[in-house]
């Protein structure tokens, strides 16, 4: 038996998490009781500890207690969190790196508990947080490590079985909670990388998506002095994208980028290509990618900038601008004709960060599009305060919500005032979303099978049906007979041909006096996403 808390202990650890993690992807993704199509806890907690574990792997080797090679791992993973899950996870790997050196493993499972709580605004029992609380109060304050983390497993397994008995929803599921699995196998791999015995939980992926609150829907720069490398004085920001255009196109958007940075690399050939370029303002990048064709696949990294005297680039503190999350390259499109800085796919909080620094604004707004994203999108504000950005995370939970707000941004405006307005504007626009149910659930409208057409209504089941343009007409009837002037449609890559036509006809017919707008939205998973002001 090893039975020694020492760095090379964390190292195992790290590595054991990402296995375990790894084995039972698909089956926490699978515990899922929301019936749509995107159930993803095991892979944000895969990500997430797979970031932490690749810090350590890119870390000097010269740390001189587990607490700091901790507080490398969950560096690392606050920066690669994914979802809910992945953020409170981060959280909870700071908390334990800060008192790991003190009082022992007991004491730090203590004060990462805490830490996973204060991660978030309204927390919910039932979930990741209970788990982690149940471990740190079983562990033996009066033994070894070794002791406390065998006592912590235990009452984490035992918190999770009760899990179903604190949340209805997972009890009617009849599953527990996916993100305090992920937490039970952490704790697991963390008992192996001690004594090396491995004595792993089963998990059952029959099962359910946590509720929104608190968790993914799964419940809950440096100067070089002499003698260094040479400071690195080129743009600020990589930016890479793919782009579906023809030659003509790609011409032209190869000049507009090489009037704008270095690092020029254009590959392929039509209808695709790569884009590769360091700029200083990414958002003038995408709009040239925007001028030739539809950019996806969007990333934006930070790179090592400073001055030429070696002072770290400043943000301006009178520029303002706004990053909203996109999953859809027409809803990217969308936004950036709006004058946003869009990030599409599941970003990590080092992403979303990467996409506010970006912008070279002092005051940014940050709009997630999904409920989902909203911890992340947080974190990555938290972080841009230490670079000097004042960030504001406008509680939007849907792509119309972010369209809405954004109509009403005006320069004229304080900052404060202005996110203010985006806000109320957000909160006005009512949203729904029409999808194909992926598995058997009892919702508030009754019980839906594999296949049935379902359309949520602020996330919760409003209809249930089986054929997709008759469940729209009345998801719209249904919105409208509260009231109601506009509708905004996004159609998704799914959504069949015909689609808009019918509804537009259908409004037309029924609500004459209301104005119909449909844009392509591409989203996956979702047909038609649909907004009501």
């Amino acid at each position: 038996m090893l039975e020694v808390w020492d760095i090379a202990a964390v190292r195992r650890w790290s590595s054991l998490a990402v296995a375990g993690l790894s084995r039972h992807e698909q089956a926490l993704n699978q515990l899922n009781v929301y019936p749509v199509p995107d159930g993803d806890t095991g892979t944000n907690l895969l990500l997430t500890l797979t970031a932490a574990r690749q810090a350590l792997a890119g870390a000097l080797t010269d740390a001189r207690s587990p607490g700091a090679v901790l507080r490398t791992m969950a560096r690392g993973a606050l920066l690669g969190a994914r979802g809910n899950s992945g953020v409170i996870s981060a959280q909870w790997l700071s908390g334990l790196a800060d008192a790991v050196d003190g009082d022992g493993l007991a004491a730090a499972l203590d004060a990462a508990a805490k830490a996973a709580y204060a991660a978030v605004a309204r927390p919910v029992e039932g979930t990741i947080l209970t788990v982690a609380r149940a471990a740190a109060d079983a562990a033996c304050r009066d033994g070894d490590d070794v002791a406390a983390v065998r006592a912590a497993v235990l009452g984490a397994r035992e918190a999770l079985a009760r899990t179903p008995e604190q949340l209805p929803v997972l009890a009617a599921a009849g599953v527990v909670d996916a993100g305090g699995q992920g937490l039970v196998l952490l704790l697991e791999a963390l008992l192996e990388a001690l004594t090396g015995e491995h004595d792993e939980s089963e998990v059952d992926g029959a099962a359910a998506r946590d509720s929104e609150h608190g968790h993914d829907h799964d419940h809950a720069g440096h100067g070089h002095g002499a003698g260094r490398a040479p400071t690195y004085r080129g743009p600020a920001y990589e930016v890479q994208f793919l782009v579906d255009t023809g030659a003509a196109e790609i011409a032209r958007l190869r000049g507009a980028l090489d009037r704008l940075g270095d690092s020029l690399v254009i590959v392929g050939g039509a209808p695709t290509w790569r884009v590769h370029v360091h700029v200083d303002d990414a958002g003038a990048a995408l709009e040239a990618g925007l001028a030739a064709g539809r950019p996806y696949q969007i990333q934006i990294t930070h790179l090592t900038s400073a001055t030429a005297e070696g002072a770290p680039r400043r943000p301006d503190p009178t520029a303002r601008a706004v990053v909203v999350t996109a999953a859809g390259d027409g809803i990217e499109e969308l936004l950036i004709g709006e004058g946003a800085v869009a990030i599409g796919g599941n970003p990590s909080t080092a992403e979303v960060l990467d996409a506010i620094l970006a912008t070279g604004a002092g005051r940014v707004a940050v709009l997630p599009t999904d409920s989902n994203l909203r911890a992340v999108c947080q974190a990555a504000a938290d972080e841009a305060f230490g670079e000097g950005v004042k960030v504001r995370v406008v509680p939007t939970r849907s792509p119309v919500q972010a369209l809405a707000a954004l109509a009403v941004r005006d320069h004229a405006r304080r900052f404060e005032d202005d996110v203010i307005a985006m806000a109320e504007a957000a909160v006005a626009c009512r949203s729904a979303e029409v999808t194909t149910a992926s598995r058997e659930a009892l919702t508030v409208a009754g019980r839906c099978r594999p296949g049935d057409v379902i359309a949520l209504v602020e996330g919760e089941v409003n209809l249930i049906g089986d054929d997709l343009v008759t469940v729209c007409c009345q998801l719209l009837d249904r919105m409208l007979a509260s009231g109601g002037e506009l509708v905004t449609l996004l159609t998704g890559a799914q959504a069949p041909d015909g689609l808009v036509e019918a509804l537009t006809e259908h409004v037309a017919t029924r609500w004459s006096f209301v104005e119909v707008h449909a844009y392509p939205g591409g989203q996956p998973h979702y047909p038609l996403l649909v907004g009501v002001e």
